[in-house]
């Protein structure tokens, strides 16, 4: 394999740096910057079977730290991409990643079965942070059981390579990735954004029209590291790890602490070379280190006796 080469349970990549959802839309809007087909993969915008309006705004604000967004899932629908952006993102060359929620288990086993017949799909990202609308609106992936039963689904479902997004917000988050691997997930993607607030000092009123959004951004870079290394010393799945990845500091940390790659997400909506510069940065400290593959890196952090 090239030094720069992974392969997570399955899902071959060129290299370890891999696009967030959501923050990138279709992989394509990237082009006039640069060839996202250069980086390890992108994770499409989230999909929904049907189409999502989303919230009213204001719905994107930059706070301390970085932003906070309650976008709420706007997207065209599984249909309309299919017709409307497939076509140039399968003559693009990108390893795309899809990423979809849905409001019941079948939802998510429609798409599934949907993203089975797109070859430029290469794999398919849960997003369960999302509420079960059959289940008293319990967000799928706060509980065990919940969780279980869609993983397991979407697993005979699917052939593809199966990811899971999960939300730092749960009791153990150890434990729903155990029953994520139990349910036979094949990589893990950690972190979710953490859920926040801001407000308008002269109105008064919260600068997020929905009052609380997603918080992501360099602040969640420590909570983000902790949460992966415990995960990946426990599960035997590979990890992509995000949560404040700004540069190449932070995702060679996130690849010692347990990772196999790196997402970057808030970066690329502040420069939009974000990614490629943390690709080439990588690879420099590879070369620095005299290691014969960014592999290598992998899990290495040495703990004192």
């Amino acid at each position: 394999m090239d030094r720069m080469a992974v392969n997570l349970n399955g899902l071959e990549l060129k290299n370890p740096v891999v696009l967030a959802s959501g923050t990138c839309g279709y992989g394509t809007e990237l082009l006039p910057f640069y060839n996202p087909a250069d980086l390890g993969a992108v994770t499409l915008k989230g999909l929904t079977l049907h189409p999502v309006i989303g919230n009213r705004p204001q719905r994107l604000v930059e706070v301390r730290g970085g932003i906070l967004n309650a976008i709420g899932l706007q997207n065209m629908g599984f249909e309309r991409f299919c017709a409307e952006k497939y076509p140039d993102l399968a003559a693009s060359g990108i390893t795309a990643i899809a990423n979809i929620s849905g409001n019941s288990v079948e939802e998510y086993v429609t798409l599934c079965r949907g993203m089975e017949e797109l070859d430029a799909i290469r794999a398919v990202e849960l997003n369960v942070s999302c509420p079960n609308v059959k289940e008293g609106g319990l967000l799928f992936g706060q509980d065990p059981v919940v969780l279980k039963n869609l993983v397991s689904a979407c697993r005979v479902a699917m052939n593809k390579p199966l990811l899971v997004k999960l939300s730092p917000c749960v009791m153990d988050i150890v434990s729903i990735a155990r029953v994520c691997e139990e349910a036979g997930a094949d990589l893990l993607t950690l972190i979710n954004t953490l859920p926040g607030m801001a407000i308008d000092l002269k109105s008064r009123r919260p600068l997020i029209r929905n009052l609380t959004g997603g918080y992501s951004g360099p602040v969640l870079k420590p909570v983000a590291l902790r949460i992966v290394h415990q995960v990946s010393v426990t599960v035997s799945i590979p990890i992509i790890g995000m949560g404040g990845v700004m540069n190449r500091e932070d995702a060679v940390e996130f690849l010692i602490a347990g990772a196999s790659a790196v997402g970057v997400g808030t970066a690329t909506m502040l420069n939009p070379r974000a990614a490629m510069e943390i690709l080439t940065g990588i690879r420099e400290y590879v070369e620095e280190e005299g290691l014969s593959s960014v592999r290598e890196l992998t899990g290495t952090l040495i703990l004192d006796d």
